[in-house]
């Protein structure tokens, strides 16, 4: 990875510039101090990727150097150099944690492999501590065939081989991270890490920091140096959930980020390329974001370059046996029965996939591997819809004496439900007396 900053530690001036005429070649930022004392105090100001120092200088010595830096928690990686090679001293050097002890004069090529292999090595160990942390999030493929899927799948084939930033809008549950993932493998920058961070789960005095990083001291608690999420999904994906929470100011700060393709992290004035693409979502019509004043509308045109709108799962009934079937297979519980499936079918789900994900599991620990029938489903999706006195019935036609009628049917049907068949109830539910209940039932044919 180019653009990383190297420190070059050595009393001999013509041995700095060796270094730094090799190292910009190889397209790095180069700082240099003359002792161990400088080094620690140019890293103050400006920490760097890798060290390559001298071992003997005056005042502070390379071993010295490196003592100082493990005992201050300073991870980074140090190359040793001399001229004064001794087996003792190389020892010393690796028992602290040094990379390499290479003894002068040097190859340059074989001292720019070395180089090559660290940094690629420490890029390699902070995408490995962040995929870590991924672990435990679960996610999981598309599951689905329908009309409105298939649509989905097509715009993600389209502009999954550019660089093109993308809008997804839909409702909270619907996939939106899914799809986001899903055009990040499908691309070419499916070896990079696909970068995600919710802009509504962070407080917004942190949230700027977590995506810019800071320096060292700038603020109370910044005790070392932090690389940001924009850093971290350099050469790779960065997707920004829900950024319509995100305050306005900060949007201004994103909006120059896609300008420039740079960033500063906080309390630094150094600016930092990066090579990202943008994938942004919201729950929230963007357009009526706008309106409300919960996105920039310059941000809007400059992130709405392409959008993908997910459908809800009322939209999608038809992939509901599917997707119950892969939830349970996770689950390591494939057996769902039709009654259950048609009951699912029938309900709504305001929560869209997720809150199908969640009826599912629930369903599986109480069927404790049985089939999962109707009767382990929650009481507001297995209950008939017939049953709910919201249900506004469907009118035959617009004359008046059968819609009243049919109305007044429908309304004698759910207090008789709701009573549990008991007239007297019944009929005062519906605030008329019993001979009035009993002449409709009649009417209309009511057991």
């Amino acid at each position: 990875m180019s653009n990383q900053r190297v420190l070059v530690v050595d009393d001999e001036v013509k041995m700095q510039r060796v270094l730094e005429i090799m190292l910009k070649r190889m397209g790095h930022q180069v700082v240099c101090a003359g002792n161990g004392h400088e080094a620690l105090a140019a890293l103050e100001q400006t920490p760097c990727d890798l060290i390559i120092s001298d071992l003997r200088m005056p005042g502070m010595t390379g071993i010295e150097l490196l003592q100082a830096l493990r005992t201050q928690g300073n991870d980074v990686p140090v190359i040793i150099m001399t001229a004064y090679g001794t087996i003792e001293s190389a020892v010393e050097a690796m028992k602290l944690g040094a990379c390499e002890y290479i003894v002068r004069p040097f190859d340059v090529d074989a001292l720019e492999i070395t180089v090559k292999r660290i940094l690629a090595a420490g890029t390699i160990r902070r995408q490995n501590d962040f995929l870590r942390s991924e672990l435990d999030k679960g996610w999981g493929e598309f599951v689905g065939n329908s009309a409105a899927m298939q649509q989905v799948y097509e715009l993600i084939r389209q502009v999954a081989p550019s660089k093109t930033t993308v809008l997804i809008s839909g409702e909270t549950g619907t996939g939106k991270e899914l799809v986001a993932r899903a055009i990040h493998r499908a691309s070419p920058r499916a070896e990079a890490l696909f970068v995600p961070i919710n802009c509504a789960a962070i407080p917004h005095d942190i949230l700027e920091s977590e995506l810019f990083g800071y320096a060292k001291g700038a603020f109370t608690g910044a005790v070392k140096e932090r690389i940001g999420k924009f850093e971290l999904a350099d050469g790779g994906t960065l997707f920004l959930d829900e950024l319509t929470e995100m305050p306005l100011a900060l949007q201004a700060k994103l909006l120059r980020v896609l300008q420039e393709n740079e960033i500063e992290r906080l309390g630094s004035n150094r600016r930092i390329p990066i090579d990202i693409r943008i994938i942004a979502a919201t729950n929230r019509d963007p357009r009526q974001a706008v309106s409300d004043g919960h996105l920039r509308e310059d941000l809007y045109y400059r992130i709405n370059v392409f959008n993908i709108a997910l459908p809800p799962l009322r939209q999608r009934k038809s992939d509901i046996p599917a997707l119950a079937s892969s939830f349970l297979a996770r689950l390591g519980n494939g057996r769902i029965d039709h009654g259950a499936l048609e009951v699912l079918q029938h309900y709504d789900w305001p929560g869209n996939v997720r809150e199908l994900q969640n009826v599912i599991e629930r369903a599986a620990v109480l069927a404790q591997g049985a089939m999962i029938t109707p009767a382990h489903l929650p009481r507001e999706i297995s209950e008939p819809p017939s049953s709910k006195t919201s249900a506004a019935p469907q009118f035959a036609s617009l004359e008046l004496n059968p819609a009243v009628d049919q109305l007044e049917e429908a309304m004698i049907r759910a207090a008789l439900n709701q009573a549990g068949g008991n007239k007297t109830k019944a009929a005062r539910l519906l605030e008329i007396s019993e001979r009035s209940l009993w002449y409709k039932l009649k009417k209309h044919q009511i057991d």
